[in-house]
């Protein structure tokens, strides 16, 4: 029985390797792109901010969160792989930026779409023993996805622009395993007892937003996760690019440091978050994992890309940011919301989130071409440090409980 829920927290968690995957795979062919297809600086952060690093995947998810809740979770998996394949077979054979766009964005729509029902899935088929750890398992396939990425791409880079066609046919290849697991997933139990097992007629949307204690928690968990991610999207999406156009790092030079990375990242998932989150308080590793992505950046805006800056930013970012505010993110925005509008409201902050991501996207590349590389190192440390602020004193005291119990303390309040 154990072996069976694995399984099905791994065909799930799937959407998340493909999420950093699709994104990564972007980024590390970004300045090839750009190359080939003669674009400026603004398309290129318009590109990063329609893609599935940004507004694209804030499509999806609103879209997603609404179609989780009111069909189930198994809707998503029947037919969401398909547009992700699509996505990536497009970009396979863009030959001009129109092209590039549509794939990009179609990608995003897709892992969009996945986040609520993957999360709330994962949520909600585990017991208070072990959902932070499941969910934590579907943070080390995040963690994987640029791993995987980046070492196709290395192997790969003779090819220059070939060799990234041939990074998104992995995936596409990934995205057809995953769709072939996801279609023999059951419905969510959770979702079913809430429901009966039918479409539900309310409107979690309005629901959402009608309830003081919603927007509260809302509140508190974008203030945490969106700039958080602001400057995980940034740096996510265009430090290779800033390793070739400011830190002037060779093409392959860039991709085994972003290899790297990625294998921190990974480890940090498992032996750090996937281990110990359900036995450690969640302040104190959410204070550790944030303290360490600021002095990360510190490091790199103040030491620049010499040895010292470049590496120290590399292993404390990706290292802490692997059980930092993206994890708990993860596990608080299932934790804190009713079955009947858990989509809903996942769907909702990760579309302010992406959104946001989006403008940053554009405003970046923009940023350091004409202001320099220090100013936006400033930018990343202030919105780091109110990440770290608010989830360190608002830490939610989840831990050990199940979701009723959770729901029944987190909406007492709206009883008295």
């Amino acid at each position: 029985m154990a072996s069976k829920k694995i399984k099905k927290v791994i065909a799930v968690s799937l959407n998340n390797f493909l999420d950093s995957g699709c994104i990564v795979a972007g980024a590390s062919g970004l300045a090839l792109w750009a190359k080939a297809f003669h674009m400026s600086s603004f398309l290129v952060g318009l590109l990063g901010a329609l893609s599935a690093n940004a507004v694209g995947a804030a499509i999806g998810a609103l879209i997603g969160g609404y179609l989780t809740d009111r069909f189930g979770r198994k809707l998503i998996y029947t037919y969401n792989m398909l547009l992700y394949m699509l996505g990536c077979l497009i970009v396979i054979l863009a030959f001009n930026p129109i092209m590039l766009f549509i794939g990009f964005i179609t990608l995003g729509i897709s892992v969009g779409a996945g986040v609520p029902a993957s999360w709330s899935y994962i949520s909600e088929t585990s017991d208070s023993k072990n959902r932070g750890s499941n969910i934590g398992l579907s943070q080390l396939f995040w963690a994987l996805g640029p791993t995987f990425v980046f070492i196709v791409a290395t192997i790969t880079s003779p090819l220059g622009l070939l060799g990234n066609r041939i990074v998104f046919l992995m995936l596409l290849i990934v995205a057809f395993v995953a769709w072939l697991l996801q279609r023999q997933l059951q419905e969510s139990q959770a979702w079913q007892d809430d429901n009966k097992g039918q479409a539900i007629k309310h409107d979690s949307y309005r629901e959402l937003l009608t309830n003081k204690i919603n927007l509260k928690n809302i509140l508190f968990l974008v203030s945490v996760y969106l700039f958080w991610n602001l400057v995980a999207s940034s740096s996510g999406f265009f430090m290779p690019f800033v390793y070739s156009s400011v830190g002037h790092i060779s093409y392959s030079y860039t991709q085994v440091i972003s290899a790297i990375a990625g294998i921190v990242n990974a480890l940090a998932a498992y032996f750090i978050f996937t281990m110990f989150v359900d036995k450690t308080s969640h302040r104190l590793m959410f204070f550790i994992s944030a303290i360490g992505s600021v002095i990360s950046w510190i490091s790199l805006t103040f030491f620049g890309f010499n040895q010292l800056g470049l590496w120290t930013y590399v292993i404390l970012w990706n290292g802490c940011g692997a059980f930092g505010p993206q994890a708990f993110y993860a596990l608080w925005s299932t934790e804190l919301f009713q079955t009947r509008y858990r989509g809903a409201a996942q769907g909702l902050m990760f579309f302010l989130v992406r959104a946001s991501s989006g403008v940053m996207s554009i405003a970046f590349p923009i940023i350091i071409a004409s202001i320099g590389f220090q100013f936006a190192g400033y930018m990343m440390i202030f919105f780091l440090t109110i990440s770290l602020v608010v989830g360190t004193i608002w830490t939610p005291k989840t831990r050990g409980k199940d979701l009723t119990e959770i729901s029944a303390e987190v909406y007492q309040e709206k009883q008295n």
